[in-house]
């Protein structure tokens, strides 16, 4: 393992707030950039106002997403404040930005205008629907993404009213499939020396996550709906209830179903045309499940996860988040990580779940406070203190 990590010398230029966007930008950052998140006058990003809960004043939202990042204050609607960014961007590899389509472009810092003076640089818009098409200046938020991308229509129990996914999935899917596309782009940048705009959206990053349902969608015509913890094609793919709670059971081959009914002494069911092939118990599922849950109502899920785990049937407990954080298999992957902020003292931040053999990611430093690196970003571009001094006093930067 080399001591170097895989973006060290990467410089990311971060206009982004919320979730989406720094989602994107803590990803790299995790993985070495050097990310400058570029913040407004009176708060900054939105997300250090959500909550509570608060910790010594600090957001638990913000804090959770924009560690390994540095902070400056910066008034894009002042002519020096803009100047100053399209310093930093000339400097930059990256821009992410996640303002609704357009208004970039007026301050002077939209994709053109940014490649006029760095042709090298990979520019990533995130929005609620794209750049492009009769939405692309709606704004956008991932209620309305899940709701518009389909997957609100087939979340939740049938006969339910529309319910969204627990996690803001459309965010953060949008933020991923940017980080990817970022990525993409500066590799095809290394060899060709010519960046591009990667834009990327909500609305798409919720509809290309519907692959088992759009496939049926257009195999057969017809709309999916809700089908609760059930699989859409295979069964018993699902939570059933026991004695004292809920598991999970994954007996989605054929091996796997025969495994299951020799462990829970239900050998019978092998014989029963309704179930004999994965087709058939499908079609069959009501009458699965009731014959199913009359069994694991009996015990324990202790009782069953122990004989289902011997009897190599994929299995597992459904765990609320003190019980994931418990969990010997999370604790020995690092995904609860624990570092020490100026202002909130020692806080929790989930683990980086990309594990690289060679060069891996680090938490270099926990999330920013409100424009903590300003003069150390100012200084870097050859401002004076004088100079600094003065843009502060005019209120362009904080």
């Amino acid at each position: 393992m080399t001591s170097a990590l895989p973006l060290e010398g990467v410089k990311v230029l971060d206009l982004t707030q919320i979730m989406a966007g720094p989602y994107c930008a803590m990803m790299l950052a995790d993985m070495g950039a050097d990310v400058v998140k570029v913040e407004k006058p009176n708060g900054g990003d939105d997300t250090r106002r959500m909550g509570p809960p608060f910790i010594e004043g600090e957001s638990a939202a913000f804090l959770a997403i924009n560690r390994n990042k540095r902070s400056m204050v910066v008034d894009l609607r002042a002519d020096r404040g803009r100047e100053i960014v399209h310093d930093m961007a000339r400097e930059s590899d990256i821009l992410i930005q996640n303002f609704r389509p357009g208004s970039l472009d007026r301050m002077g810092l939209g994709y053109e205008q940014t490649r006029s003076i760095n042709p090298a640089i990979v520019y990533c818009t995130i929005s609620g629907f794209g750049i492009t098409g009769p939405y692309a200046k709606r704004g956008g938020f991932d209620l309305v993404a899940q709701g518009m991308s389909g997957l609100m229509s087939v979340n939740g129990q049938p006969g339910d009213a529309p319910t969204k996914l627990g996690v803001p999935i459309c965010d953060l899917n949008a933020g991923m499939f940017a980080a990817i596309g970022i990525l993409t782009a500066y590799i095809s940048r290394l060899k060709s020396g010519q960046g591009q705009h990667v834009d990327t959206s909500l609305m798409e990053s919720g509809i290309a996550y519907t692959f088992w349902e759009s496939a049926m969608y257009f195999a057969t015509g017809e709309t999916p709906g809700p089908m609760g913890s059930a699989h859409r094609l295979t069964a018993p793919y699902q939570a059933f209830e026991t004695a004292d709670g809920y598991v999970n059971i994954g007996a989605a081959n054929q091996a796997n179903w025969e495994r299951l009914c020799s462990a829970i002494g239900r050998g019978e069911l092998l014989s029963d045309a309704r179930f004999a092939e994965p087709r058939d118990r499908m079609s069959n599922l009501p009458e699965l499940v009731s014959t199913l849950e009359d069994t694991f109502s009996q015990e324990t899920s202790a009782h069953w996860l122990k004989a289902l785990e011997a009897a190599s049937v994929p299995a597992g407990p459904i765990y609320d988040l003190d019980q994931v954080y418990s969990d010997p298999q999370a604790r020995a992957r690092d995904m609860l990580v624990e570092t020490e902020h100026p202002v909130a003292g020692r806080i929790s931040n989930i683990g980086i779940p990309i594990k690289l053999s060679e060069t891996p990611g680090q938490f270099r430093r926990p999330a920013p406070t409100l424009g903590q690196h300003t003069d150390e970003v100012l200084g870097a571009l050859g401002r004076s203190d004088a100079e600094i001094e003065s843009l502060r006093t005019e209120g362009v930067v904080g």
